[in-house]
């Protein structure tokens, strides 16, 4: 039996939580949703798949992104809700020997968005949040590192985990990237009436940083979207969209909207990937539906 799930803080808490109620016989697998979609990861019978689209080979799958959602039966749980985490979490209740409820609210609040102004400008003051923005799959897979987290938030307390020398190490490095990426944002974003535009694809390496931050920095804007060369490979574009945390008047749904465009997502955040020959037209069209601003269907 194998976890499938993706690199980020809810793939992690999903992975706590699968690890003491199932007999977990291999390594995490650590893929991305867009992977998932189109057909590139290996799925075998026994698998549980978390936080990620359904595969019909896999045993188990939980997750809770709208554009997921499908009407075949399968074991396992899906709700709308503020991470898989939860969907996990309240699957599993009764079969957890620790508990985990304060580490799925904060991975709820993470991935749902759901902090406030001054956690986004000063995140170390928060050592989960901090702490979530050492987990990225962009340049280089770090699954010896994935794997060290989901150990050490099955095993201790949040003061011990951020006290390990190589966690501290990655945190200090975050708040580091952070100062970078904010200078990064207000040279490549232009504000287009609601919507914060930043396009990295004139640099070799699009930066990385705190995702909360260019909300804080462009308070006008009501959506935002980055958009970049895949780091692996520069024939692929990857935009990503997200409502503001901060001015919450975007109606547009963004994984509605992104599904048309080989992606998807929540209602308020998502992503999409494809080919550099499609990127004019994907991307105006994009534009063209958040500035429009109307509810989806």
């Amino acid at each position: 039996m194998r976890i499938v799930t993706r690199p980020d803080f809810d793939g992690i808490t999903c992975s706590v939580l699968l690890r003491e109620v199932e007999n977990i016989e291999e390594s995490i697998k650590w893929v991305e949703p867009n992977d998932m979609q189109k057909g590139l990861v290996d799925i075998r019978k026994g698998d549980i798949i978390a936080n990620l689209p359904y595969n019909e080979k896999c045993s188990l799958w939980f997750d809770h992104h709208i554009t997921n959602k499908i009407n075949t039966p399968f074991k396992g749980l899906f709700k709308i809700a503020p991470s898989a985490a939860r969907v996990v979490f309240e699957y599993y209740k009764d079969r957890l020997k620790r508990d985990y409820s304060e580490l799925v609210r904060v991975t709820d609040r993470i991935d749902a968005a759901d902090l406030t102004m001054d956690e986004v400008i000063n995140p170390e003051e928060n050592p989960c949040i901090l702490l979530s923005m050492t987990i990225s799959n962009y340049r280089n897979p770090d699954e010896k590192y994935w794997n060290k987290l989901v150990y050490l938030f099955g095993n201790y307390d949040v003061e011990k985990i951020v006290a390990d020398y190589e966690v501290k190490q990655r945190c200090e490095l975050a708040i580091e990237y952070n100062k970078i990426y904010y200078g990064m944002l207000k040279k490549y974003t232009k504000l287009i009436k609601h919507v914060s535009v930043t396009d990295f694809r004139t640099l070799d390496e699009a930066p990385t940083g705190n995702r909360f931050l260019v909300y804080s920095m462009f308070p006008d804007s009501v959506v935002s979207v980055k958009i970049r060369y895949d780091h692996n490979n520069r024939d692929q574009v990857i935009v990503s969209v997200g409502h503001s945390i901060f001015n919450r008047k975007c109606n547009v749904n963004v994984g509605h909207m992104l599904s048309q465009f080989e992606g998807g997502g929540h209602k308020g955040a998502g992503a999409c990937s494809f080919h550099v020959d499609n990127a004019e037209k994907y991307i105006e069209a994009i534009l063209d539906i958040l500035l429009k601003n109307k509810p989806q269907d």
